[in-house]
């Protein structure tokens, strides 16, 4: 009988090491290292040449007699989902998408899968029975002849099934609920997780067909599992948002054939997931009277133009320490344009309590939303509303001066489109744009006092 190999892995970053450590040599975490039985045996991995006729030979090329060509995309028939993986889905890839438990990540690829009419599909559930996901499907109320499901753990019997059926596209809910025969460790586990998508990354890689495997996330919001499986996929996807909310973000964290600053928008209905083709129109507040402490930004999400409304509340600090509480927005980024405010402006922060909030339960991380929170502040401390009409784009330095920010053009026509008869940026952006060709006015001014003076 062969001896049971045993082994220590990291449950942090995946780490292997024969000998149990207190302290993990890769990633420097202390008491991450966990005991695992690892049973390779003589197991044998499915072939996947008869899964495709094209069989690829393996041999040693010059890179200058490779021949580029444009990858064919799938369409995914979700201009979401399309947008934020670079316009659609490439053939053999795999794709990781992690959000929080409730949030809809089921419900989004069941709707995706059902959509897709013109590829076979196969659904993989380890978490859910036919019978519940059947209940979801009939919400969507969505037919689709080429959609099968499979609710199966072991991936010894999954890839037999894919071997029999063929799909087109393949989607697994979730990773962490698969287990591998070839090694001896319960499902969940750091070693259980590396193989089960190192087995679908082969599977992938050698048939074209594309995977998307759903994962948890851990409590403080990284996916559940070791590093190495962000590192063995393609793409990783986070599926966000408030479960108060009826909004849902789809976000890059990487992405091999695209951008990782793009960002989809889905609101949650009974029916499933809706596009949202305009968020602008959602991120602004329908206000019926003029309050002070709000401000209209002008800002980019990857490609895409989007106005938001910053939220700004300035009162007198009742206990010792003065509050400064933010949401979707970076506290120290906060305090850092309070600090230019009472440098530059004179204006007496240092007593008063702050409070900043991003409308619609948005994160955003674009430094052009400087100006806007400048002013909300200004608007609260002064109790002044600002005019409704007009909205801002501009980075503030630490001299007080309104620096450029980048695709300006876009920003600016956003605005217009939405109504807006005003929008203040630098003048360090003139070069960047023809005001003759909006109808929009654009005010371009240089320092944070001149646009106090402008408003005020």
């Amino acid at each position: 009988m062969s001896k049971i190999k045993k082994a220590f892995f990291c449950s942090n970053c995946g780490y292997e090491s024969a000998k149990w450590l207190g302290k993990c040599p890769s990633c420097n975490e202390w008491n991450t290292l966990v005991e695992e039985i690892i049973d390779k045996g003589n197991q044998k991995e499915i072939e996947w040449d008869s899964y495709h006729n094209d069989k690829r030979a393996v041999k040693t090329i010059a890179l200058n007699q490779v021949v580029s060509k444009e990858e064919k995309r799938i369409d995914s028939m979700d201009s979401e989902l399309n947008r934020v993986l670079g316009g659609g889905i490439v053939p053999g890839s795999i794709i990781l998408v992690a959000g929080e438990p409730g949030i809809g990540k089921s419900t989004l690829f069941l709707q995706i899968g059902l959509l897709m009419k013109q590829a076979s599909v196969l659904y993989i559930s380890g978490e859910e029975s036919e019978q519940q996901i059947k209940m979801r499907a009939d919400r969507l109320n969505i037919d689709n002849e080429q959609f099968y499901l499979l609710t199966e753990t072991s991936t010894a019997t999954i890839f037999q099934e894919i071997k029999k059926l063929k799909p087109q596209m393949v989607i697994v809910d979730s990773i962490q609920t698969l287990q591998s025969n070839l090694i001896d460790s319960s499902a969940g586990s750091v070693s259980q997780i590396r193989e089960c998508a190192g087995e679908f990354q082969r599977f992938a890689k050698e048939t074209g067909t594309p995977v998307f495997l759903i994962g948890h996330i851990t409590k403080d919001g990284s996916i559940a599992g070791p590093k190495v499986l962000e590192h063995l996929v393609d793409t990783v996807l986070q599926f966000e948002g408030d479960r108060h909310y009826a909004y849902r973000i789809l976000r890059t964290l990487k992405n091999r054939f695209g951008s990782t600053a793009e960002l989809g928008i889905y609101e949650m209905t009974g029916e499933g997931m809706r596009i949202v083709s305009n968020p602008s129109e959602i991120l602004i507040a329908q206000r019926e009277e003029q309050l002070s402490g709000s401000a209209i930004a002008a800002t980019l999400e990857g490609m895409r133009p989007l106005l938001i409304e910053v939220q700004a509340l300035v009162t007198q600090s009742v206990y010792g320490t003065p509050q400064r509480t933010v949401t979707g927005f970076d506290l120290r980024r906060l305090q850092l344009l309070l600090a230019v405010l009472e440098k530059r402006g004179g204006f007496q922060f240092g007593m008063k309590d702050v409070f900043v909030n991003i409308a619609g339960g948005i994160k955003v991380e674009d430094p052009s939303i400087d100006l806007a929170v400048i002013c909300a502040l200004l608007s609260s401390y002064e109790d002044v509303p600002l005019p409704s009409h007009i909205c801002f784009a501009g980075e503030v330095g630490l001299n007080g001066e309104i620096r450029a920010v980048n695709r300006i053009e876009q920003r600016i026509a956003e605005a217009e489109k939405l109504g807006f008869e005003k929008i203040i940026v630098s003048r360090y952006n003139k070069k960047s744009f023809q005001p003759k060709n909006h109808g929009i006015q654009v005010i371009a001014l240089s320092r944070v006092d001149e646009v106090y003076q402008q408003l005020f």
